[in-house]
């Protein structure tokens, strides 16, 4: 049902686009004006208008139906019960307090104070040496 309720919302627009720009332009600003077609003066105003009029009217009902549809599929639900509680990982992780800048300068000094002198190497046994 929707989809065909798109379908006609699509060529009612295209045919209100169609129609609202074969309409003469009053101001002549934006529009091509004058000249002569095969409608003309008062016959062409009154067609077109009121066929403008029967398209918006058309899309505004093929818009609120299709509103009415899509709300009929969807099922009330609170926002407090998709919310899940922060995991006891995220917990840990957090810091104690202050901002992001006094936690970076409190690694730093941590990094800082780790000795940060090799590990001592193994002594070559005396033996192994010897021929």
């Amino acid at each position: 049902m929707q989809g065909f309720l798109i379908v006609v919302h699509l060529i009612i627009v295209v045919a209100l686009v169609t129609v609202v720009l074969l309409q003469r332009s009053e101001g002549g600003a934006l529009g091509i004006g004058g000249g002569g077609g095969f409608m003309t003066g008062r016959g062409q105003a009154n067609a077109l208008s009121r066929a403008t009029a029967i398209l918006a009217t058309l899309f505004f009902a093929t818009s609120l139906i299709m509103s009415i549809l899509a709300g009929w599929s969807r099922t009330p639900r609170s926002i407090l019960d998709s919310a899940t509680p922060p995991s006891t990982s995220q917990q840990q992780q957090a810091p104690a307090g202050g901002s992001v800048l006094d936690q970076l300068k409190k690694l730093e000094n941590e990094k800082n104070q780790a000795p940060a002198a090799p590990a001592p190497a193994a002594p070559a046994p005396a033996d192994q040496n010897k021929p």
